[in-house]
């Protein structure tokens, strides 16, 4: 059982995988900051100062009652919330995500149909009398003399 364990974790495509996952994760990472430092700032600017990350709603006071400016505080007072703004930064990330994959998968796809060798033309026709197999450029059969059209 080792031994085959062992032969299905050297595979290529364990190993691939495995790459894949560990890149995906650090991509991860890094749109996660893109959405939360780059993109969310500016939005939350133009819609008169908001921080997504601090957008919540309080379900049950804490020790210390309300109301709460942050999330941290809220959370830190042992308030039961529902952080809505930290689930909009989620969506947007899953969206780069998902709209960054998509373009890879295009790319890749764009590529195998490159590799495609390009279908030859024809360079002989059947005879239609004799059935013999001539050039297609012929307008009369070698074999059977019969005009073609």
């Amino acid at each position: 059982m080792l031994k085959e364990f062992k032969e299905f974790a050297m595979r290529g495509n364990v190993v691939d995988m495995a790459v894949g996952i560990i890149i995906g994760g650090a991509f991860g990472t890094i749109v996660k900051s893109l959405v939360s430092d780059v993109i969310m700032p500016p939005i939350g600017l133009l819609l008169g100062g908001v921080d997504f990350s601090d957008l919540f709603i309080t379900l049950k006071e804490g020790v210390t009652a309300g109301p709460y400016t942050t999330l941290a505080s809220a959370q830190s007072a042992g308030a039961v919330t529902i952080s809505y703004g930290l689930f909009i930064n989620a969506v947007i990330s899953f969206l780069i995500v998902a709209f960054a994959v998509f373009m890879l998968i295009k790319g890749i796809n764009r590529l195998e149909h490159l590799k495609e060798a390009p279908v030859a033309e024809p360079t002989t026709k059947e005879c239609p009398y004799c059935c013999s197999t001539i050039a297609i450029k012929a307008t009369r059969c070698p074999n059977c003399t019969s005009e073609l059209d």
